[in-house]
């Protein structure tokens, strides 16, 4: 399967100032809203094409884990990826001297070389 656009993910210092352009503005509807301990939402998935948009809360307070972190701004590239390509796809990566710096269940994440996260996912789908 040739890689394809996933989604984009942007951290929002104001999620819901963030969440009214997107869809108030640009049009785009919600997809999926995934709640916050303490309540709120902590990201709003909305509709782009074949993929989707998720903005982010930005970290509170800001924290580098190699999943999330405080800046505003670009969070993360996610490429679609086939289920069944996992493993090769992290073998791929391993090969390459890339290391993977954090794992879901769906989604593999590496940075480029400029410290840009990069998703290889296959959600909703379970890993073959």
């Amino acid at each position: 399967m040739p890689l394809a656009f996933h989604h984009l993910a942007l951290q929002c210092h104001d999620l819901a100032r963030c969440e009214r352009f997107y869809v108030e503005v640009l049009g785009l509807p919600v997809l999926r809203r995934w709640p916050r301990e303490g309540g709120g939402d902590r990201s709003v998935w909305l509709a782009l094409g074949d993929g989707f948009l998720a903005l982010e809360r930005a970290a509170e307070p800001p924290a580098e884990s190699g999943f999330r972190h405080g800046a505003a701004g670009l969070h993360l590239l996610a490429l679609r990826i086939a289920p069944g390509e996992r493993a090769a796809w992290e073998a791929r990566l391993a090969s390459a001297g890339v290391e993977v710096v954090h794992r879901t269940r769906y989604t593999l994440y590496a940075r480029d070389p400029e410290g840009n996260r990069v998703g290889l996912s296959h959600h909703p789908e379970e890993a073959a």
